[in-house]
């Protein structure tokens, strides 16, 4: 079983953008654990357009399964990390204006600079996980800089797997079959959906965990809708 860590960030932009506090992302978190996702996973952004920091707090205080905090390790992010203590951080090259993840790190240029963090985190009993294109040297990288887990980006498997393209699941099946010889971890994210993931997880051997976010939440409109609206038409008879 691979298993499903929910990133909660569109629930928070959906509140952000009223103001309010609808939807509640500390209750959204707690329904979500108790419908069987065995983790919540924030991307915290230093504009915090989405998940605020103050959120990440209060997460803290409900979730009871894997609680994965991604991000750019700078300081103010390396700071809350060590407060928190997540089940897992997951180290992202994101810039601070990007709209959404899209590479992954060269842990061979940065290899110095990830050693030290994921060192300082793993000091504190912090599970490491470093995103990655899916690359075998990068893989081999992350291995040597003493990362736990790696989280491979899967933008362009979903990409070419809606044209047809099978074959774009070969080289995260190889990333895969290293990882596993290599003894690192191995968690995939970004774009998976219910049309992709099954492929997907059935040529990954040792796939642990997938996150997924955008997708599922834009699937839960379209699932849900039906049911919803006619729960307003009972009510308006």
């Amino acid at each position: 079983m691979t298993n499903l860590s929910v990133n909660i960030n569109k629930i928070a932009t959906l509140r952000n953008s009223r103001g309010g506090d609808t939807p509640n992302v500390v209750q959204f978190a707690k329904d979500i654990q108790e419908f069987g996702a065995q983790g919540v996973t924030i991307h915290p952004r230093p504009d915090q357009r989405h998940i605020r920091y103050q959120d990440v707090y209060d997460l803290k205080q409900v979730v009871y399964t894997e609680y994965n905090i991604e991000g750019n390790p700078i300081p103010d992010f390396i700071d809350m990390v060590l407060k928190i203590k997540p089940t897992q951080v997951t180290l992202v090259p994101d810039a601070k204006d990007a709209i959404t993840s899209s590479a992954g790190w060269d842990t061979i240029k940065h290899k110095g600079f990830l050693t030290d963090i994921i060192k300082e985190f793993k000091q504190n009993d912090i599970r490491t996980s470093v995103f990655l294109n899916p690359i075998l040297n990068q893989v081999e990288g992350a291995k040597a800089i003493g990362a736990d887990r790696v989280e491979l980006y899967t933008e362009a498997y979903a990409h070419d797997y809606s044209l047809g393209n099978r074959e774009a699941i070969i080289p995260y099946s190889d990333c895969a079959e290293l990882a596993m010889k290599l003894d690192i971890g191995l968690n995939a994210g970004h774009d998976l959906s219910l049309e992709n993931i099954q492929f997907f997880k059935q040529n990954l051997p040792g796939l642990l965990e997938v996150s997924i976010g955008h997708a599922l939440i834009s699937e839960s409109l379209y699932l849900g809708i039906d049911n919803v609206i006619n729960m307003y038409l009972n009510k308006l008879k």
